[in-house]
């Protein structure tokens, strides 16, 4: 029978997995959008993933296990239906406002993440791996909100005037 412990580093693993197909994916993001604001928001966010994927290895090493571990099948979808998209003739007004969809599901799909392994953490006596991942929890929160900003201040009003 498996343990809380196992369920926790199966978790990390599969948040490892996924940051590193984002690590891959964003640079593609970031080249394909034409508004300047959102692009400078994946390359930003390209860094910070870098950071996040750091805070899962600390937790990882905190446990004991490796931080690699089975591939992220959902983040592989997400980033598969992202390179699709991607691929699509779209204006360059409404490309942008599906990058940012495409955007949000990646962003919602670690915050479901981040937040159950915080829970786990938690549950399993390991507060310091909580406490470690609630930061990146956080950063992926403001991201999505950061994205809706970009999104209904500039990008989809831009999108809207494409169509006309």
């Amino acid at each position: 029978m498996k343990t809380i412990q196992e369920a926790l580093e199966h978790e990390l693993q599969d948040l490892y997995s996924a940051e590193s197909q984002i690590l891959e994916a964003l640079p593609l993001m970031a080249q394909r959008a034409s508004n300047a604001t959102l692009r400078k928001a994946f390359e930003t966010h390209l860094k910070q993933t870098e950071k996040q994927r750091e805070r899962l290895e600390k937790a990882c090493q905190m446990l004991g296990c490796e931080p690699e571990g089975e591939l992220c099948m959902g983040m592989q979808g997400l980033i598969e239906e992202a390179e699709k998209l991607m691929g699509e003739e779209f204006p360059s007004e409404i490309m942008d406002a599906l990058l940012i969809g495409a955007a949000q599901k990646v962003e919602h799909y670690e915050i479901a993440g981040y937040g159950t392994v915080c829970s786990l953490a938690q549950t399993a006596g390991q507060p310091k791996i909580a406490d470690l991942l609630e930061k990146t929890l956080n950063e992926e929160k403001a991201t999505d909100e950061k994205l809706t900003k970009i999104a209904t201040e500039k990008v989809n009003k831009k999108a809207v005037k494409a169509m006309a």
